[in-house]
């Protein structure tokens, strides 16, 4: 038994270690997070002429959007900053903002707006575009809108996020475990529920303080800036992660009573978790786009139910290895609510889905469709796995049910004693199947959590679909991508180079050595760099870094538009390597 024992402790340790690799792996490995809002259209239009200066520039997103105090940045062809009025959103359109142009003018040339919003669910989204008075010119502007995330900020800001899912789902799932499962021994479990309180408090503190970077795309030392925290206390998505502390501090009030064992009422219980559930659809894609109140009602009973099933299944598992007595009535409990939690995630599931979807088409042809589908199949499997677990609860409850403790027949009175039937040992149900499809059914979950929080960040596939059929689709950066042909010595291929903008100011490379059979090819080394003959300028070494398959950088600055010469050299041993150069237009 203590063998049995040690195993089952160290099955639970890797089942953590597993978890936290497929966080790293997916979280860690993503790209920036897509913001919901996109722009649907600009007024001036991207590249418009006009014959006198606008009063305002307008920008209209597909959802509402929540401002900076430097939404807008308008520069003149000079490149010099042009005085403009504070940015505020057109009466009555939460998704459109402006900002008014000086009365006197603009004077003639071709002017650059680099705009950056918030979007409702919480995402920063940003661009530029240019529009030209009287006619055309040369500009000296090198404006670069920003990156949409700091590398830094982002990374922290997205494993507190990460970190908060799972804690709340550790601690609502935990405690429904308790009250309606009711296990025999229930002192294994109150130390999961700290677990879960601590970490969500604490990933809460954490997204309010990089809050204000995160929005601003600046590094995670902007926190500390007095002005930027006093936004954020005022700010939507600051006012909800504080109401999210607020329900955090009355949770801990009530689990104190729960331990203490003194008499608590189970309906608070219901209301707190209620509220938890509360803040994540105030804070993601539920509270913008249509049908909100339907909406926000359908995401809070996802979480519940997400957090009923994936936060339940891992008491279980405790309680699986951990507990000394095991009922299978506990067992069976569990079973009907995860059976109830599952056709609660499937209904709101559904709704979801059709939501952000908008069209059949977006599940292949956007991000988010593609990340749906994903998820669904994760969702099968689980489901799969789910149906082992409920064979096992059938037959633990079918094998307690059996085992019954034989009648004494008294002796006959004045007759020899009747001989003894010879007694059956109790059936002792296995619990090793029950343990393996649960932990099939947590790994599972994991990775059906980490999709869940991914989708959370990237654009649904319906405000993408609406973007791309406006004339301002160019707000979404499109990539610039060029393969580049070599030939050294018999060995051929060719290099394909994604610049994503492909615009001026900062772009991420990737490069992908292909080779004459288009597969992936590994070479020693490869180099990159940029010359603009036009204006003298370069080469520029664009310092590109083997990641594992790929040669990529995020930190490619190209100051000015025109053509481009774009080097790239491909050294595929000691001593043979070839350089060949293409020309690239940025705009």
């Amino acid at each position: 038994m203590e063998r049995d024992g040690g195993r089952g402790r160290r099955r639970v340790q890797g089942l953590v270690l597993l978890g936290t690799v497929l966080v790293l792996l997916l979280f860690g490995g993503a790209g920036p997070a897509s913001a919901h809002a996109a722009l649907r259209s600009t007024d001036p239009e991207d590249g418009t002429v006009l014959k006198s200066a606008p009063a305002y520039i307008t920008l209209t997103f597909t959802e509402s959007v929540g401002l900076l105090d430097d939404s807008f940045r308008v520069l003149s062809p000079k490149n010099e900053r042009v005085r403009t009025g504070e940015a505020e959103h057109v009466p009555g359109s939460s998704d459109t903002a402006r900002v008014s142009l000086p009365a006197s003018g603009l004077g003639e040339g071709t002017f650059t707006v680099a705009w950056r919003v918030v979007s409702a669910d919480s995402h920063p989204v940003s661009g530029a575009f240019t529009f030209s008075v009287g006619k055309p010119s040369a500009t000296a502007v090198t404006v670069d809108p920003g990156p949409v995330e700091n590398p830094a900020t982002t990374g922290l800001y997205n494993i507190a996020r990460y970190l908060a899912y799972l804690a709340v789902a550790l601690l609502i799932g935990t405690a429904l475990f308790l009250a309606l499962c009711r296990p025999a021994d229930a002192n294994i479990l109150p130390r999961l529920l700290r677990v879960g309180w601590w970490t969500l408090a604490g990933a809460t503190v954490a997204l309010f303080v990089l809050r204000a970077p995160y929005e601003a795309g600046t590094g995670p030392a902007r926190a500390f800036d007095a002005a930027a925290f006093g936004r954020t206390v005022t700010s939507r998505p600051g006012l909800v992660l504080l109401a999210r502390l607020v329900l955090l501090a009355l949770t801990a009030v009530f689990l104190l009573r729960l331990f203490r064992r003194r008499r608590s009422s189970y309906a608070i219980g219901a209301a707190l978790a209620l509220g938890l559930a509360l803040t994540w659809a105030a804070g993601e894609h539920a509270s913008a786009g249509i049908q909100v109140p339907v909406a926000m009602a359908s995401s809070v009973l996802h979480v519940l139910a997400m957090a009923a099933w994936l936060g339940g299944l891992t008491a279980l598992v405790v309680t699986l290895y951990r507990a000394a007595v095991v009922e299978p009535a506990t067992v069976t409990r569990f079973s009907r609510l995860a059976f109830v939690s599952v056709t609660v995630l499937v209904l709101t599931g559904v709704y979801q889905s059709w939501r952000g979807l908008g069209s059949w088409s977006a599940l292949t042809d956007t991000t988010y469709g593609r990340l749906l589908v994903a998820k669904l199949t994760a969702v099968v499997v689980l489901l799969t796995a789910a149906g082992f677990s409920r064979l096992w609860t059938v037959r633990l409850a079918t094998a307690d049910a059996r085992t019954v403790v034989p009648e004494r027949v008294p002796e006959p009175a004045g007759g020899p004693p009747l001989p003894e039937a010879p007694e059956e040992p109790p059936v002792v149900p296995d619990r090793r199947g029950l343990r393996r499809s649960v932990l099939a059914e947590v790994t599972i979950g994991v990775v059906v959590l980490v999709l869940t929080t991914v989708l959370t960040g990237t654009v649904p596939g319906r405000a993408e679909a609406e973007a791309a059929q406006s004339p301002a689709a160019t707000g979404l950066p499109v990539a610039s991508v060029s393969y580049v042909p070599f030939d050294i010595g018999g060995a051929r291929g060719k290099v394909q180079i994604t610049l994503d903008p492909g615009r001026v100011g900062r772009n991420s490379v990737e490069a992908v050595v292909l080779d004459a059979e288009g597969g992936f090819a590994i070479v020693p080394e490869l180099r990159l760099s940029f010359t603009l003959p036009s204006q003298d300028i370069g080469p520029l070494d664009a310092k590109l870094t083997d990641k594992g398959g790929y040669w990529g950088t995020d930190d490619l600055d190209l100051p000015i538009a025109g053509t481009w010469e774009m080097k790239v050299t491909v050294r595929v041993s000691e001593i043979d390597q070839v350089s060949e150069t293409k020309p690239v237009e940025i705009h």
